[in-house]
């Protein structure tokens, strides 16, 4: 299982609207004789691949799966049918599919006479690559991760408006990473006019990584010219008539994307916070201070440290001079 979900992380914000999903196919011996990951929209899923790097060693197999194998006919037909149709003896997954359409793959497996073992490694499943499409099936909405790079006392940018360079270079290369494993890069237009960011997933020397995500701008007073750097050929771009969050989120969901990088300033940070549509935090935080300058978050509607957003630190990373802070908002129950 632990394979699988490696081979899940290998294809993260490379699969919507379809989960990333790892397989891993052992013989009766316990030995490996398939795996593979999901494939792009239109392409076999991760047991499909599997079976095929298997052949006749599927048979009597036991299949092990992040998620339960699916049972519904999209642009693939069911992988539940295929494990059986292989001859695979025991399916070993993580964890239930929630999405109705395609849940039920158990239940077909065992009227197969397949063998069935649910719940192995659940956790670490719904933790790993996995974590923002679950998320968007039980939400509606995409998984949003905030991103911004600061100073120790919370600035984004000098008074007099640079930034360039806040973060180190090994802090950069890991946003381009991050990047990398998205669907879609968030920021308003006046990020677009003040930075004229390109908004792509580089490696160290430049050159655009394999993954490219939609670079999507909110743009409600059509401010973005048209020599703009997020509309050349790098990669796709969507702008949108809109400064509303879950506006602009729905859309985004309707078309296919399940995880957001929010890249926006200041401003568009706090409409997203107070909106309650961030889902996770990445920080940069850079061993330097200003003193001046705009911060990290805008308005958010957060008027009185009672009504403080607490934060779940998730994990700390000392990337070159700079730490890397993951963590989770714990917004408070409505009533």
């Amino acid at each position: 299982m632990h394979r699988a979900l490696a081979l899940a992380e290998t294809v993260r914000g490379r699969t919507s609207p379809n989960p990333a999903v790892g397989a891993v196919l052992l013989d009766r011996g316990g030995h490996v004789v398939g795996e593979g990951a999901t494939q792009p929209p239109g392409g076999p899923h991760a047991e499909i691949v599997a079976l095929s790097a298997a052949g006749e060693a599927a048979a009597g197999a036991t299949a092990v799966v992040t998620l339960e194998p699916c049972a519904h006919t999209g642009r693939t037909g069911p992988c539940a049918d295929a494990l059986a149709a292989a001859g695979v003896r025991r399916v070993v997954y993580a964890l239930d599919d929630p999405n109705p359409p395609a849940s039920g793959g158990a239940v077909r497996l065992r009227e197969a006479g397949v063998q069935v073992v649910a719940g192995v490694e659940s956790g670490a499943a719904a933790a790993g690559a996995l974590r923002p499409w679950l998320f968007a099936v039980a939400s509606g909405r995409p998984f949003v991760t905030w991103k911004f790079a600061g100073t120790l006392d919370g600035r984004v940018a000098a008074a007099d408006g640079t930034s360039k360079w806040i973060s180190s270079a090994v802090s950069r290369a890991d946003t381009h990473a991050l990047r990398a494993q998205v669907d879609a890069i968030v920021v308003g237009s006046g990020t677009v006019l003040t930075d004229d960011p390109e908004l792509t997933a580089r490696a160290a020397d430049g050159s655009p990584l394999d993954h490219q995500p939609l670079r999507v701008v909110l743009d409600r007073r059509h401010r973005v010219p048209q020599r703009a750097r997020v509309l050349d050929a790098a990669a796709e771009t969507l702008l949108l008539d809109t400064a509303v969050p879950r506006f602009a989120l729905k859309a985004l969901h309707d078309n296919g994307v399940r995880h957001v990088l929010l890249e926006g300033g200041p401003t568009l940070a706090g409409a997203f916070v107070e909106a309650r549509c961030v889902d996770q935090i990445v920080a940069y935080v850079a061993p330097k201070l200003l003193g001046a300058g705009p911060a990290a978050l805008g308005d958010s509607g957060i008027f009185t440290i009672a009504d403080a957003l607490t934060l779940d630190i998730e994990s700390l990373d000392r990337l070159g001079p700079d730490i890397k802070i993951t963590a989770r908002p714990v917004w408070p129950q409505t009533e």
